[in-house]
């Protein structure tokens, strides 16, 4: 059976963006994203985070920080009873120009190579406009873009994860 899935991006998202966090002394939880998570999880999609590093391919930090990072992150997650699947990252910098980079899709296509997802039964919740486009690109079908920030089309818009928490509790049929 396929699985919906929500493609998350990290900065932004799951954490506030301070720029270029990776060490865990720096890492914040957005506020309500481990409920807004649960609301997914609790609604049968698989949890999995596609982020830019480009930090890495900078020298702003090594691969070795984000990896302790990440998985300081996930066992947090798991902690809070949230199951993320899989975490792709693109290490570049922007002037490398990989499919991997968002709003190319190489990381989407890494996961779907690794998880049985219905991209077209998915969403991507992102906070700049290469999240969006991405999940244009990969062909997922819905998006929430987050934040004050002028974001082309979006399926919803909203200017915090508590407002989108707040959003999708009261009309939960958005989810199904």
């Amino acid at each position: 059976m396929d699985k919906r899935a929500i493609f998350l991006d990290r900065d932004g998202i799951i954490n506030v963006d301070h720029g270029y966090v990776h060490q865990i002394k720096d890492f914040e939880f957005t506020p309500n994203i481990i409920e807004l998570l649960h609301l997914f999880q609790n609604n049968h999609y698989k949890l999995f985070i596609v982020t830019n590093q480009s930090g890495i391919g900078r020298g702003y930090y090594t691969l070795n920080d984000f990896k302790k990072l990440t998985t300081w992150m996930i066992e947090r997650l798991k902690k809070e009873n949230i199951l993320i699947e899989e975490v792709q990252f693109c290490p570049h910098a922007p002037e490398v120009k990989c499919r991997c980079r968002k709003p190319e899709i190489g990381m989407i296509e890494a996961l779907v190579n690794n998880h049985n997802v219905d991209l077209k039964e998915s969403w991507m919740i992102g906070d700049k406009q290469s999240d969006i486009d991405l999940a244009h690109n990969a062909k997922i079908g819905q998006t929430i873009a987050i934040g004050d920030r002028v974001i082309k089309n979006s399926t919803y818009h909203f200017l915090t994860i508590t407002q989108c928490n707040a959003f999708f509790k009261a009309n939960p049929k958005r989810l199904t």
